[in-house]
């Protein structure tokens, strides 16, 4: 039986940052309820600018419609926040290989 993971890319934009210690403040924080809540999570791009950032995050599940639950999930609880919003997001949903489909010693991912 396959899995799915949904696939959640979202920019955010932190308006009362004046430093890189306040923006990573207020992502830890992000990243702690997102990890809390069985997401994956990492920081891909904006590095360097102190009101921009971009997560990737993960969910597992058994079904394609609550892969895509979790992260409508996710997105209600990013775009309820008071401090990062949202410019922009995608999301994906993709079936996760199963071991027979791979050939022993092939990397899957």
């Amino acid at each position: 039986m396959a899995g799915f993971v949904g696939i959640l890319h979202v920019d955010l934009h932190l308006p009362a940052s004046t430093s890189l210690k306040e923006k990573r403040k207020e992502l830890r924080r992000v990243k702690a309820w997102m990890t809390k809540g069985g997401y994956a999570v990492a920081e891909t791009e904006h590095h360097d600018l102190w009101q921009r950032a971009a997560f990737v995050v993960a969910a597992t599940a058994r079904t394609p419609g609550e892969a895509d639950e979790r992260l409508e999930a996710a997105s209600r609880r990013l775009h309820s926040d008071p401090v990062a919003l949202v410019a922009g997001e995608v999301r994906q949903v993709v079936r996760a290989p199963e071991l027979t489909d791979g050939v022993p010693g092939e990397e899957l991912l």
